[in-house]
């Protein structure tokens, strides 16, 4: 758990007895209403954690996703009109409807991992911050008022962009989906953690210097909509992760651009949630 003023580690064995998960992904899956309580109310009644912060390193909440990462592309205002200027395509001229794209991620990287920038495929690599929302639920065609009954929790999330490669295949698989190239943590905060639908900003820094710093109440397509929206014919479940849009401040969105490289130390931070931070090698 992490507040303003604690942090520290339980172990869930501590909290429910006799109950085990082999992972996050078992324990969105399976954890119960009554067994989440239970854990809140351990914790609020000031049970001592079971670990500080400092003895523990922290990996990724979710480092094996169940699928490829669900992104919304260009949805906020301020960066739809930095990625047209960027690239030069009348595609954003007027965006409509959301825009979808998966990212491959067999592992996910976590904070304060080191991440290779893989400068010899393409030298213009860029940070994206996130909010990242968690499946908890599985279902399909499900309507704005029942999305968040659907959602676990949130994370903040680094999409990491090779632009040229992006270019170059015409479409952004590829440049999104270099190893490592998923970044989220440092941990996931329960849905019932914030009043919904949540706004909350989404701050980027590089080495110290605030690049991006946006909210999410200035969404295009706001998180009901994108679960309405994305779920119509397709079937969401727990565990999913759906990354929302990043506001402008991308290193292409500056003139002259503003890439990363080799040493730089990326900071993306949503502070309900907290800091995640990456180191580009």
């Amino acid at each position: 758990f992490m507040d303003k003023k604690e942090q520290g580690v339980y172990l869930i064995n501590d909290l429910l007895i006799n109950k085990e998960f082999k992972d996050m992904n078992d324990f969105i899956n399976r954890v119960s209403k009554k067994e989440l309580d239970k854990i809140e109310d351990k914790i609020l009644e000031g049970d001592d954690a079971s670990l500080e912060l400092e003895q523990v390193k922290l990996l990724s909440p979710i480092p094996k996703p169940l699928h490829d990462i669900i992104c919304l592309g260009v949805n906020y205002e301020d960066h739809l009109k930095e990625s047209k200027a960027a690239m030069g395509s009348s595609d954003f001229d007027k965006v409509q409807k959301p825009v979808y794209f998966s990212k491959r991620a067999i592992e996910i990287a976590g904070s304060g991992q080191k991440v290779k920038g893989f400068f010899n495929l393409d030298k213009y690599v860029d940070y994206e911050v996130e909010l990242a929302i968690i499946i908890g639920k599985k279902g399909r065609n499900i309507k704005k008022k029942d999305a968040e009954e659907y959602i676990f929790g949130y994370s903040v999330f680094n999409d990491l962009s090779s632009r040229k490669l992006q270019k170059d295949h015409t479409q952004w698989y590829k440049g999104k989906s270099l190893d490592l190239y998923s970044i989220m943590g440092p941990s996931i905060l329960h849905k019932r953690a914030l009043p919904f639908p949540i706004a909350v900003d989404v701050v980027s820094r590089v080495n110290g210097e605030i690049r991006q710093n946006g909210n999410t109440n200035m969404l295009i397509h706001d998180i009901p909509s994108i679960i309405e929206d994305f779920s119509k014919g397709i079937t969401i479940e727990p565990g999913d992760i759906i990354i929302t849009g990043t506001p402008a401040g991308v290193g292409m969105g500056f003139d002259p651009p503003r890439y990363l490289k080799a040493g730089d130390i990326v900071e993306c931070e949503i502070k309900e949630i907290g800091t995640l931070v990456s180191i580009i090698e």
